[in-house]
């Protein structure tokens, strides 16, 4: 019982009403009369309209995240079809000289990315003298061996943005190392005006898998380059 040293707390009222739940059976007439302020203005409303607003809100919350996986369901499938357009195109590739290059169009092309450029190194004396494998600094063949997975943000400091068409226009990157048996041998520049494109938060994982597709159709470069040294 309370006493004036120890007066009844709303947080006494509250568990009193959470382990009685037969009161408002035995009180119907003061659940009927209990009004709380409606979080849409300063006019009371009855607790079941409260309640009734509650379930609304929840409602039309869940209704919202339905709406969200229906689009990423959809925007999943679309990305899905470029990826396969894409690895398709590099199938058709006519030679071997030609892919870097059908490579860096096609992710322009399919993905939408406005600056692409790739660079590949440790290829064969037939392919020392090709745009794909010159200008390649030690310093960015260092920097390529550190990338774990994709780089995504501004510009790391590394010389990869010089391979890019417009490098002032880069302001935000995405860098795809490209391995053969573990070995990074090139490098998948995206780049993009937005800053909001490639950021460090985004995932990787649709980058990692264009990484292992470009990675598996250039390391017949890195193959033959074994075979001419073999």
């Amino acid at each position: 019982m309370s006493s004036p040293m120890n007066p009844i707390t709303e947080d006494d009222i509250a568990n009193y009403l959470i382990n009685t739940p037969d009161f408002f059976e035995r009180h119907a007439e003061v659940l009927s009369s209990v009004q709380v302020r409606s979080p849409h203005g300063q006019r009371a409303v009855s607790l079941q309209e409260r309640q009734a607003e509650m379930l609304r809100e929840k409602i039309k919350n869940l209704e919202g995240r339905i709406m969200d996986m229906i689009r990423h369901s959809g925007e999943n499938a679309l990305i899905a079809d470029k990826l396969q357009r894409w690895a398709m195109g590099l199938l058709r590739a006519q030679t071997l000289t030609d892919l870097p290059q059908r490579i860096a169009d096609d992710v322009r092309d399919q993905f939408m990315v406005p600056q692409v450029a790739i660079k590949v190194w440790g290829v064969s004396a037939d392919h020392l003298k090709a745009d794909f494998a010159v200008g390649v600094s030690e310093e960015v063949k260092a920097f390529a061996d550190t990338l774990q997975q994709p780089f995504c943000g501004a510009q790391p400091g590394t010389d990869a943005v010089n391979w890019l068409p417009q490098p002032a226009a880069a302001v935000s990157l995405a860098l795809l190392p490209l391995r053969s048996n573990q070995k990074v041998f090139g490098l998948l520049v995206l780049a993009s005006p937005d800053s909001q494109r490639f950021h460090s938060g985004m995932g990787t994982d649709f980058l990692e898998r264009m990484a292992d597709l470009a990675s598996a159709a250039l390391s017949r470069l890195q193959a033959q380059a074994q075979a001419h040294t073999g």
